[in-house]
């Protein structure tokens, strides 16, 4: 029994030849596994395994003997060294073979050339197939006219790994440099994971559709090429404010950032204020930026301050570019400041409708007859016609003095309504998704929300009023689950503040037949669009639970015939405009 389990234990190796070097270096048997062997993940210690790759030409060109290759051949060390010319080393290619010079490997040799090529030319050599040339290129076309010149060569197949061609890589990857920047200036400024957040994180976020460009990317973008560090170090500023909603370290960051604009900004107006009115349009883009830095920092009250700065900036630029025109000088207006000045003044039109505050913009901007849908902003300019002169026709009814000036009332609020009606809003030629369109049909419903509680009186208890709330909140849940990011803040606010108290009815969910409350479900929808949005909706979210507030404690006072009819103020000016002050809902 001894003399067999002597037999048994010489015949179990006590190590693997294949094991890890701890292992190796312990002398105990390795189990193999990988990417760990059990002692090294056990011991927490970095399991590496003792696997080399070695080359034939490495060893021939050094003159030893690769792996046992001529220990064993009949043949003495004197045949094959004078066979192969190198000690240790046995050729396998007959005598008669006939060996052709090795061409020059230069480093513009593989240029263009991609991986698929490369494998592509690995699988023929495999399967012996006839090989496809590689395209030669010019030497000067590759690297430049100052570069080393000389024939340029097309190979059959990669050529085998040798020393020479390793050196020739080593020195290749030595002596590549990093390819040239779209913006030079990021590399003074530092933070470009900030530029990189805008690109990928914002500019998606303002668009209803993923699909459609936005031109915070397209149109403002390429004018950063240019830009003065002002401009990139706002748009780092706005990008460290929106991820610190997600991440507070970068909070402080924002701050900063913001800070050092308004620095630098101040400086160069002092230096310069002629850039106010300057064709380049670099202090409108900063002041865009500034204001949306302080809408997404909870919507602060400051944005109202950089749009009226904006109002001021605007007018003595088109000041400027009238007296140009009178004096027979050809202006071109280009598109960057074209889209600034829509960015203002959508953003003064739909501010305006919450709080019911007198216009910084006026009606210029937009045209009754275009009804073709601007993506960014999500409907037509004839559609933000309407709510323009609902909004200026809402505040001249407080100053109806006589009869006459009611009739003259009713006559153009029957107008603004027939033109809501008949409004057929048309997405662009390039809009191949139907998801914009859908959205400006959500805002056009919002429209006629607003103008029956601005111009008739409405109520969240009319039929009406109920029936295009629940449409409106229907078909916000739709465009949510058919695409995450379709912003549609203010068809959402519309619906939600005119939502009545005393709807006992519930949203059923069509898959899982679950039944929802009005108001938890407007909760659901601004929780999912606070996720995609660059607007404000924690701020949104702050007015809409005061003005279902308001009226849960106004709700003993409908009985009383007194207080039901106000003939100066309407139900939106009683609940929403006096809590919606700077409030954002672009």
């Amino acid at each position: 029994m001894e003399q067999a389990a002597r037999k048994s234990n010489r015949e179990t190796p006590a190590r693997s030849l294949h094991g890890c070097r701890n292992c190796r270096r312990s002398k105990v048997k390795c189990d193999e596994q990988k990417p760990s062997c059990t002692r090294c993940w056990q011991k927490d210690l970095q399991c590496l395994s003792n696997f080399q790759l070695k080359w034939e030409s490495n060893f021939r060109d050094r003159g030893v003997a690769f792996g046992r290759s001529g220990l064993w051949s009949k043949n003495s060390p004197k045949e094959r060294r004078s066979s192969t010319g190198s000690p240790g080393s046995v050729s396998t290619f007959p005598k008669e073979a006939i060996w052709l010079a090795t061409p020059a490997i230069h480093p513009w040799t593989f240029v263009n050339n991609d991986l698929a090529l490369l494998r592509r030319l690995c699988d023929e050599e495999q399967n012996n197939a006839e090989p496809h040339l590689l395209p030669a290129f010019d030497a000067k076309t590759a690297i430049g006219d100052q570069g080393p010149c000389g024939p340029m060569l097309s190979f059959s197949r990669p050529p085998s790994p040798s020393s020479r061609s390793i050196e020739m890589s080593e020195m290749l990857m030595r002596n590549l440099r990093p390819s040239l920047s779209l913006f030079p200036l990021l590399d003074e400024l530092g933070n470009q994971v900030l530029f990189d957040y805008y690109i990928k994180q914002i500019c998606p976020r303002t668009m209803h559709n993923p699909l459609s460009q936005s031109p915070f990317a397209s149109v403002i973008l390429p004018y950063c090429v240019s830009a003065s560090p002002i401009v990139l170090r706002a748009i780092q500023a706005l990008a460290a404010c929106h991820w610190s909603q997600y991440d507070s370290q970068y909070s402080n960051v924002g701050l900063h950032l913001k800070l050092r604009v308004l620095s630098d900004f101040r400086k160069r107006i002092n230096l310069d204020p002629r850039v106010l009115v300057a064709e380049d349009p670099e202090v409108l883009v900063i002041v865009m930026f500034l204001c949306l830095f302080d809408i997404v920092d909870d919507c602060n009250q400051q944005w109202i301050v950089h749009l009226q700065g904006a109002k001021d900036i605007i007018r003595l630029r088109r000041q400027q570019l009238h007296l140009l025109t009178e004096a027979n000088e050809s202006v071109q207006h280009d598109s960057v400041s074209s889209f600034v000045e829509i960015f203002f003044a959508f953003q003064d039109v739909m501010g305006r409708t919450a709080c019911a505050k007198a216009d910084l913009f006026g009606s210029s901007y937009w045209k009754e007859d275009d009804t073709t849908i601007n993506p960014w902003m999500g409907c037509s300019p004839a559609l933000v016609s309407i709510l323009f002169s609902v909004m200026d026709l809402s505040r001249s009814r407080r100053f109806m003095v006589s009869d006459k000036d009611l009739e003259a009332f009713s006559v153009r609020a029957a107008a603004l309504n027939s033109r809501l009606k008949a409004l057929e809003q048309g997405p662009n030629a390039d809009e191949k998704d139907q998801i914009v369109h859908r959205v400006a049909e959500l805002k056009r419903f919002a429209c006629v929300v607003y103008l029956n509680c601005a111009l008739y009186g409405g109520k969240p208890s009319d039929p009406m009023i109920r029936s295009y709330v629940w449409m409106i909140l229907k078909d916000i849940l739709k465009l949510l689950a058919l695409e995450a990011t379709c912003h549609v803040i203010w068809p959402l606010f519309v619906a939600a503040v005119e939502l009545n108290p005393l709807d006992t009815e519930r949203w059923v969910d069509p898959e899982t037949r679950s039944a929802t409350d009005g108001r938890r479900l407007v909760l659901e929808l601004l929780a999912k669009m606070a996720k995609s949005s660059v607007s404000s909706v924690s701020r949104t979210r702050v007015v809409i639970e005061q003005v279902w507030k308001s009226r849960d404690f106004s709700l003993s006072k409908f009985s009383d015939p007194k207080q039901e009819s106000i003939p100066d103020i309407n139900d939106w000016e009683k609940y929403i405009a006096p809590v919606s002050d700077a409030l954002s809902l672009v």
